[in-house]
């Protein structure tokens, strides 16, 4: 009786560590580009804080308010590492700052020419991808029927997205996430007190939608 006994507790605790052992590790995430994931750091609310939340990862999040493409600083927040993922944006700044959202073309065509496969950010994509990680590239907030300080950049910003839209579609390891359909009409909640920045409670959808991709990819 003894000897049964002894043979149902091992199998029982190899059983259970054969389940602990299944278990997958937490992804790691790295967090690279400028203000709209950087924004509600402080507070403990920004965009990696609702990733680290709702899936449990390993989030380092290195982005910076005034983030820009072209003078490399987004470039220099990626560092190697066992990254999962690599979630990033970027591109804004450098039309909303860098040419005043007129004549934008020349920045647009250095960040990303128009069929998605050459430029600045096309050439970071393939950095990271080399690493063996995953690329979640996030757009950027729309406002509409609120009158914000950059409405004035919608065009430029439609086809800087439309650009890396076509750079996502070339490898299934790259994704594309839009937050267009984010903000309803005259959702100013969704917005910090400059209608620019994203409020606490959009940084936390911001990260759900970038949770439900890592959640759907795993």
């Amino acid at each position: 009786m003894g000897i049964l006994r002894s043979i149902i507790v091992i199998a029982a605790m190899l059983l259970v560590s054969g389940q602990v052992a299944a278990q997958p590790r937490p992804p790691k995430v790295l967090v690279i580009g400028d203000s709209l994931f950087a924004w509600n750091r402080l507070a403990n609310g920004a965009v990696s804080d609702s990733i680290a939340l709702q899936t449990g990862a390993e989030v380092v999040d290195r982005s910076r308010v005034a983030g820009f493409v072209l003078t490399g600083g987004i470039e220099r927040q990626f560092m190697a590492g066992d990254w999962d993922w690599v979630v990033m944006n970027g591109g804004g700044n450098d039309l909303w700052l860098g040419c005043g959202c007129q004549a934008c073309e020349a920045s647009l065509t250095t960040m990303i020419s128009q069929d998605g496969k050459s430029g600045r950010i096309p050439d970071l994509v393939t950095q990271i991808l080399a690493t063996g990680a995953r690329v979640a590239y996030v757009g950027y907030l729309r406002s509409p029927e609120i009158m914000t300080p950059i409405e004035h950049c919608k065009k430029d910003g439609d086809e800087l997205e439309s650009r890396i839209r076509k750079l996502a579609s070339t490898t299934s390891r790259t994704h594309f996430i839009s937050l267009e359909d984010l903000v309803p009409p005259r959702g100013q909640g969704y917005f910090s007190f400059d209608l620019i920045h994203p409020s606490r409670m959009s940084s936390f959808l911001i990260g759900r939608r970038v949770s439900e991709l890592i959640a759907k990819e795993r």
